[in-house]
């Protein structure tokens, strides 16, 4: 028997999912098998059918879970299982044992975003007890914190082996206001391999910081024509793409020419651009580069990685998931767009009508004392149950 509460205190029964879920600790760094094999069992006492999709090693697994007849036009709803990390921040509470002061919870993932898993847990005998007349679908996923990376074989299955659904809702925190878009991120890293020597003796050497100096100069001209470029009327904040160098590391001492030098960074891009594009002039500097490096010392070079990629997520003004939550919501607004990124690109990307609306804020996304106050439970489990009646 399920340990969920069926009854007509839904609030309540969200509240409660969400304390057990914060409970699992779900940095990114860790496994989160133990909260998917929760949810699994809790499921499958209703009735869900599931399926796990692990990661390669099988140390993470996204979780795919489906009430209702196997037709097409179901609801998806998203959410990603995985936190970040609390280490290096001042908590006044446990991040990881839920905590009410006044109206508010505070926790470790309140509002980023086990919140909307949660009130998606707590309705799921709400859902099991409907005649549906279309299935209803959860999608949890893991790794979205380290670059959306558990999502795409998730979204591969739903694709290739279930009846298309109508829409695709992520959870992610937006005081249940509807979000229609987001910038794109892609992280890369680049490795150069210079060639040591004293640094009196630079003709016998190959500096590698100063080969990752050129390139990042080279990146700094590509940021200050993207924001020459800006679009100051679209919605997003800032306007326009964005480029930054996050990390770099380089370089044994003073006086010795660099062997080795990595630097690392973050390119989002508005939805009307190409990142492949904006990263041409990089690259074909990346190749020049490489080519004199390695005609003087044949052992070294440059190297691209890409570490993520999440597409950006473009409006839909009338597709099928924006009609669905403004009828659930009642949210008849403009579309807000934002400009972190999340998983709803990736389901956009796969051909499915993608919507974004959550409980919680943003800005209490990898906070100290991450909190989600009562009255965002309180609006998402009332969507729950608007969800359950529309689907009957």
């Amino acid at each position: 028997m399920t340990s969920i509460p069926i009854g007509t205190d839904l609030v309540r029964a969200c509240e409660e999912m969400l304390a057990r879920l914060v409970a699992f600790d779900t940095t990114s760094a860790k496994s989160n098998l133990a909260m998917i094999a929760y949810m699994e069992t809790e499921l499958a006492a209703l009735g869900f059918r599931s399926r796990r999709i692990p990661s390669a090693n099988g140390a993470k697994a996204n979780l795919f879970a489906t009430i209702g007849p196997d037709v097409a036009g179901g609801t998806v709803l998203s959410g990603h299982t995985d936190v970040v990390p609390c280490e290096g921040q001042r908590w006044s509470t446990d991040p990881f044992e839920m905590t009410l002061k006044g109206n508010r919870f505070f926790g470790r993932g309140t509002s980023d975003m086990k919140a909307f898993i949660a009130c998606a847990m707590a309705a799921a005998p709400l859902f099991a007890s409907r005649a549906l007349s279309r299935p209803i679908h959860f999608a949890w996923s893991y790794d979205e914190e380290v670059g959306c990376i558990g999502a795409p074989a998730m979204i591969r299955e739903i694709v290739r082996d279930i009846p298309r659904p109508a829409a695709v809702i992520v959870g992610e925190p937006t005081l249940m206001k509807i979000v229609g878009g987001h910038k794109g991120v892609r992280l890369c890293t680049v490795t150069i391999r210079g060639h040591a020597a004293h640094s009196s003796l630079t003709h016998l050497g190959m500096s590698a910081n100063m080969v990752a100096a050129r390139l990042m100069t080279d990146l700094i001209a590509i940021e200050q024509d993207l924001i020459r470029r800006s679009q100051a009327d679209n919605g997003l904040e800032p306007p326009h793409s964005t480029l930054t160098i996050g990390l770099i590391n380089g370089g044994t001492a003073v006086n010795i020419l660099a062997q080795d030098c990595s630097f690392t960074f973050d390119l989002r891009c508005t939805p009307d651009q190409s990142p492949d594009a904006v990263m041409a002039p990089f690259l074909a500097a990346v190749e020049r580069h490489d080519r004199e490096i390695r005609a003087r010392f044949p052992d070294c070079g440059i190297d691209v990685t890409i570490s993520a990629d999440v597409p950006p997520f473009a409006p839909e003004p009338d597709g099928a998931a924006v009609t669905c939550v403004r009828r659930l919501t009642g949210d008849n607004h403009s579309l807000g767009l934002v400009p972190y990124g999340s998983e709803a690109g990736q389901f956009q990307s796969a051909g499915l009508s993608t919507v974004i609306c959550g409980p919680g804020s943003i800005e209490q996304a990898h906070q100290p004392d991450e909190f989600i106050g009562r009255d965002q439970i309180a609006q998402c489990a009332a969507f729950m149950e608007r969800l359950a009646e529309a689907t009957a």
